[in-house]
């Protein structure tokens, strides 16, 4: 495949043959050779000739292979003419990441910390098949997938400050009608837990600032401890990316569409099956904001039974798995970004008042044991749909890291770097090993140095809960 170099981290797959736009590539050279070992590239390209594209198919710095789109791929449709597709957002619909900012301080927690991670684990359910600690009644699931995290605050769960701090509020306007039956049932049960795989709770200190007037403006400073959470729309968010992507394959031929790869199954955006996914992927995203609401408002239940009386206030909370209609140069796009975060410069409406004239924090996690970062927005994001990583990426898949490492054994070295890891089974620990994901500080520093996220600060971890 002919990949040419045209910046310092910027490598480009010149559009031929079918391709509509060429490939943009953000990533060292470490990063390249790493997307070269499997089809992150190939699907790439896959999506450059997808109908109504437009400027480019992008592959941020932890780009690796995925369903149709690869993990970390950008991509902007015309409104009128381009397609929507499922396997341009994935089946966890609106996985993402929040943080929660604490008012005390690493020597002030380290005391009682797996006091509180234990409290943690039991105040928040995890694991595999994981179900919520609430019961759902009546008409309750429908409003949640209507009302996403609206629905949380209202039944107090959390602050209305919160809202402020969620990508779009915490809610897309959804239809819950066309959410099937079973993705309901999924879901129900499931509310405010937060799974398996890589999904975690972690329990970081801040300790390095970058941006001094980023890091006012965020409220973060030197020795803080906070919480990140990351989690998604967990089986109802599945589900509706099953029933769609059978809608989608019948589209394929109803509307005679031409494409690489049956993952990429899409429909028109204009379309009734475009739609009625957009609407269904817009439920599913609030499940996911009400669910990661619950899980906050459990977080600072924990802290306070741990510590007594102490604030945590949601620094924000970024959607990376998700299609959204937006303003870009001004046209309108619906972009599709999958193992991608939304990466939006100062004056930006999107952003938040509190916000408005820094940047959007951007919120960028490790690998278990390693280190996580926030950054924030830069105009030099404008070329790539206002995006950045979202991620270090795998390197080895989960079947791979099971043979390969021992979740005792992590958790053990872990342990001796005072990283305590509570876990529903060592299994988990081991696909989650470090070493199965690329360099955080790498992928970071491509992302700052092309200027798409520039460094705010960077977080420790110094406890982790997993499913």
């Amino acid at each position: 495949m002919n990949i040419k170099r045209i910046g310092d981290f910027l490598w480009e797959v010149p559009r031929e043959g079918e391709m509509n736009v060429p490939v943009r590539i953000v990533a060292s050279e470490e990063l390249l050779e790493m997307m070269k070992m499997d089809m992150t590239i190939k699907q790439a390209v896959n999506v450059s000739m997808l109908p109504g594209i437009e400027e480019a198919s992008y592959v941020m710095p932890d780009g690796h292979q995925g369903y149709g789109f690869p993990i970390g791929g950008v991509a902007a449709f015309n409104i009128d003419t381009g397609v929507i597709s499922p396997g341009g957002v994935g089946y966890d619909i609106n996985c993402g990441v929040r943080l929660l900012k604490s008012d005390l301080s690493l020597e002030e927690v380290e005391g009682k910390k797996h006091d509180l991670l234990k409290t943690m684990f039991k105040n928040i359910p995890s694991g595999l098949g994981s179900k919520g600690r609430i019961r759902l009644m009546g008409n309750d699931m429908d409003n949640v997938l209507e009302l996403g995290a609206r629905w949380a605050v209202e039944n107090d769960y959390g602050e209305p400050e919160d809202l402020k701090r969620i990508e779009e509020g915490g809610r897309m306007q959804s239809d819950p009608r066309i959410i099937s039956p079973q993705a309901k049932k999924r879901g129900a049960s499931q509310l405010g837990s937060l799974g398996s795989g890589n999904h975690f709770l972690e329990l970081q200190y801040v300790s390095d600032i970058y941006d001094e007037k980023a890091a006012k403006s965020f409220g973060l400073y030197k020795g803080q401890v906070a919480v990140m959470v990351h989690t998604g729309s967990r089986g109802c968010g599945h589900q509706v990316c099953s029933d769609h992507l059978r809608n989608m394959e019948r589209a394929i031929k109803k509307y005679d569409l031409r494409l690489p790869d049956r993952e990429l199954a899409c429909a028109p955006i204009s379309s009734v099956e475009g739609k009625e996914y957009f609407r269904g992927m817009c439920g599913a995203a609030n499940f996911a904001w009400a669910n990661r609401q619950m899980i906050t408002h459990w977080t600072r239940e924990s802290f306070e039974s741990t510590y007594g009386p102490s604030e945590m206030e949601l620094l924000y909370d970024v959607a990376h798995n998700i299609a959204k209609r937006e303003e870009h140069k001004g046209k309108e796009y619906v972009v599709h970004r999958k193992g991608a975060t939304r990466a939006l410069w100062k004056d930006r409406k999107e952003i938040c008042s509190k916000y408005r004239k820094v940047g959007q924090p951007v919120i960028i996690p490790g690998s278990m044991g390693t280190s996580s970062y926030v950054l924030c927005g830069s105009k030099s994001a404008s070329d790539f749909f206002g995006s950045t990583a979202h991620g270090a990426g795998r390197v080895l898949s989960r079947s791979k890291a099971i043979k390969r490492f021992s979740g005792e054994k992590i958790r053990e070295e872990l342990g001796k770097r005072g990283i305590d890891v509570v876990a529903d089974k060592m299994r988990t620990v081991a696909e989650e090993a470090p070493e199965a994901y690329k360099d955080i500080d790498n992928v970071v520093g491509v992302s700052h140095n092309v200027g798409i996220a520039t460094k705010v600060a960077r977080l420790v971890p110094i406890g982790v809960v997993k499913g």
